[in-house]
């Protein structure tokens, strides 16, 4: 059972968060702790960031933490959002709010001073839940610790209107199902996702990129993904959602437990997607990841038939990572163990001749110098990286039909 106060927490005894609350405590009350920072100290994981509420208007926010000494930042005056910095913390303060006007993607609000209205403007029950900063006192409007006890993700009321004031909440529900959900899957709050699902498509890509990102990097989206193909979510915004999609992050979560592999980005991503570099490219193109992330995406489809002959020179000429994870992804039943196997302790060889070591033994600079070396590179790796010794007489040979080639000619 989910207690009914704050247990303690490190974060709660930072002299920082004490000072933000002592300048924004007066007459009428106190600020409270609201939302992930109350969830997370409840299910005992750590926390990062801790969000206040408050009656206080946005102005008199910042002019109480300034006179107490305290560095205010107005990240959004216009949703009543101020940031304290103490201590090199930072503490994201919002005064109450109603919504006046949603489009599902921005909201018009109006401050209030009505706690349970305040949490009614939240997508889940759990992230509605206010503890008193001092006392640790929790408050509970809509039923977030049963939820939260449960391992149920419900939205607050009426799940149409809440995904109606963000679209956003769509993806925030798969990712938190897949974060926190343990119990029964809420029927309604899936109905309405997937009626809803064509609303993603207002919104940013790279609002969208972030959610799918988080989820994929969760230990075990599976259940999540799943529901997402069967109620075609992914339909307006990934197009290249392959069929099988559940059933490849299936192997792949069950690969990542089998032999003790952190998540990859790039693997969960190619996971869900149809296998073709030019679509996936595409994708990543529309939903804007980064240069680096579409680049290790893209490298891990080379090899999508990898062998325990082929992994190692893979991994030498990318990486071992992106040869660990196309075999996870690619590697039949019987022989993905003995593919990894070949990569485990073993380091990347580093090949060892220059061009100067072949003008040595003969050759004139220029760019048969460059041809020649890459040769010998290429039989080095097809021999398995073989000691120096053989190195040095795959280089002689090379370089002896070289010059008795150009002899000839």
């Amino acid at each position: 059972m989910t207690p009914a106060t704050l247990p303690p927490a490190v974060w709660r005894d930072a002299e920082g968060l004490k000072r933000v609350i002592t300048a924004l405590t007066d007459g009428s009350g106190s600020p409270r702790i609201v939302g992930g920072a109350v969830r997370d100290t409840l299910l005992g994981l750590p926390v990062t960031d801790v969000d206040l509420a408050t009656t206080l208007l946005p102005e008199a926010v910042i002019d109480r933490l300034e006179a107490a000494g305290i560095k205010a930042v107005p990240t959004g005056l216009d949703h009543g959002t101020v940031t304290a910095v103490a201590d090199g913390k930072n503490y994201e303060i919002t005064t109450l709010r109603r919504d006046v006007a949603t489009d599902g993607r921005r909201a018009i609000v109006s401050f209030s001073a009505d706690w349970k209205e305040d949490a009614a403007r939240r997508d889940f029950t759990f992230n509605a839940l206010y503890a008193e900063p001092i006392t640790g006192e929790i408050f509970d409007y809509f039923g977030g610790l049963a939820d939260l006890d449960d391992g149920t993700v419900r939205f607050i009321g009426n799940p149409d209107e809440r995904i109606a004031e963000d679209h956003l909440r769509i993806l925030r529900y798969f990712r938190f199902l897949a974060r926190f959900g343990e119990g029964a899957v809420d029927q309604a709050a899936i109905a309405a996702c997937s009626a809803a699902a064509n609303s993603l498509m207002a919104l940013s890509r790279e609002r969208i990129a972030g959610e799918l990102l988080k989820l994929l990097a969760l230990p075990d989206p599976r259940q999540s993904v799943s529901l997402m193909v069967r109620n075609k979510i992914f339909d307006s915004f990934l197009p290249e959602c392959a069929g099988d999609a559940a059933q490849s992050i299936d192997r792949l979560c069950q690969r990542e437990q089998e032999f003790g592999y952190l998540p990859s980005l790039p693997a969960r991503l190619i996971s869900i997607m149809v296998r073709n570099a030019a679509a996936v490219e595409k994708a990543c193109i529309r939903l804007k990841l980064s240069n680096k992330l579409r680049v290790e995406t893209l490298i891990r489809l080379e090899l999508n038939e990898p062998s325990a002959d082929s992994i190692r020179a893979f991994a030498y000429r990318r990486s071992v990572e992106a040869a660990r994870d196309s075999a996870m992804l690619f590697a039949d039943d019987e022989f993905v163990e003995a593919i990894l196997e070949r990569l485990q302790r073993w380091e990347v060889p580093a090949f060892q001749l220059k061009g100067r070591d072949l003008i040595k033994r003969g050759l004139t600079a220029g760019p048969i110098v460059a041809k020649i070396l890459q040769s010998i590179e290429i039989q080095w790796i097809a021999e398995g990286f073989p000691a120096e010794t053989r190195l040095n007489a795959i280089a002689d040979q090379t370089v002896t039909e070289a010059l008795s080639a150009s002899k000839k000619s």
